[in-house]
C-alpha cells in the first residue's frame, strides 16, 4: 500500500501542475485580438498615419502583430492575426483568425519583427479565403499605402489598388514585401474562440459580440 501511495503522489502532482499551467480555451485567441488592437492603437499615434478616409472607403482589414520576416539568402515570413470586413450597414464584422506565410529569394540576412496592416478594397477577397488560401500578388497585388491624415494630400493615390499594406518596426514605418505570401484561415483558432461548427463565413457575417476583446478591437479601428 505504501508503494501505491508513493506512486500516486507524483501522478497527482503532475496532473495538478498540468491543470494550473494550462490556459483556458480561447485565451490565446483573446491575446491575439488584444495584440491586433494594440497595433492599430500604435499606428494611430504615429506621425504618418493610415488615412481615415482609406479605412472608410475600403471594406476589409487584416492586422498581423509581430510578423516574423527572416532571411539568409532565402527568406521567409510567418505571422498570425485577424481579418475583419464591413457589413452591409457599415459596421465591422467579428474578427476571423488568419495566418500569413511566405518566402522570398534575394540578398537578405537577419530577422525582423514587424506589425503588418493590410487594407482591402473589396471584402469578397477576404471572405473567399475560406475556400482556399489567398496569394498576395497572385490573386491581388499589395501596394505600399498612402500615409497622412487623409488621402487627399497624396495626389498620386486614387485608391485604386486592391490591397494597401502598412508595416511598422520599432515605432517607424518599415518596408517589407508581402507579394507571394499566402493568407489562410486559422480554423483551430476559430474553433477555440467561437466554438465547434463555426466557420469563417459565419464570423464574417456576424457583427454581434459581447466579448471585451472584440469590442476593444472595433472601437480602436473606428478611432483611426
Amino acid at each position: 500500500m505504501k508503494t501505491i501511495k508513493f506512486l500516486g503522489i507524483p501522478l497527482m502532482l503532475s496532473l495538478f501542475l498540468l491543470m494550473t499551467s494550462a490556459k483556458p480555451i480561447g485565451d490565446k485567441e483573446t491575446e491575439r485580438i488584444h495584440a491586433a488592437a494594440n497595433v492599430l492603437k500604435d499606428f494611430s499615434t504615429m506621425k504618418e498615419k493610415i488615412p481615415h478616409d482609406l479605412i472608410e472607403s475600403y471594406e476589409g482589414i487584416v492586422i498581423i502583430p509581430k510578423l516574423i520576416n527572416a532571411g539568409l539568402g532565402i527568406g521567409g515570413k510567418r505571422g498570425k492575426g485577424v481579418a475583419i470586413v464591413k457589413l452591409a450597414d457599415g459596421s465591422w464584422s467579428n474578427p476571423v483568425f488568419i495566418t500569413l506565410t511566405g518566402g522570398s529569394i534575394g540578398p537578405q540576412i537577419g530577422v525582423q519583427s514587424v506589425d503588418l496592416v493590410m487594407v482591402f478594397k473589396h471584402k469578397g477577397v477576404l471572405t473567399k479565403v475560406e475556400d482556399g488560401d489567398f496569394t498576395i500578388g497572385g490573386d491581388a497585388s499589395a501596394a505600399a499605402g498612402p500615409v497622412g491624415r487623409t488621402t487627399s494630400a497624396n495626389t498620386d493615390y486614387k485608391l485604386e489598388a486592391e490591397i494597401y499594406s502598412y508595416s511598422r518596426s520599432r515605432g517607424l514605418f518599415a518596408g517589407v514585401s508581402i507579394n507571394g505570401s499566402s493568407l489562410n484561415i486559422d480554423k483551430d483558432a476559430i474553433k477555440g474562440y467561437y466554438g465547434d461548427n463555426v466557420t469563417a463565413s459565419d464570423v464574417f457575417a456576424n457583427g454581434n459580440s459581447n466579448t471585451d476583446a472584440v469590442k476593444l478591437l472595433k472601437t480602436t479601428l473606428a478611432s483611426l
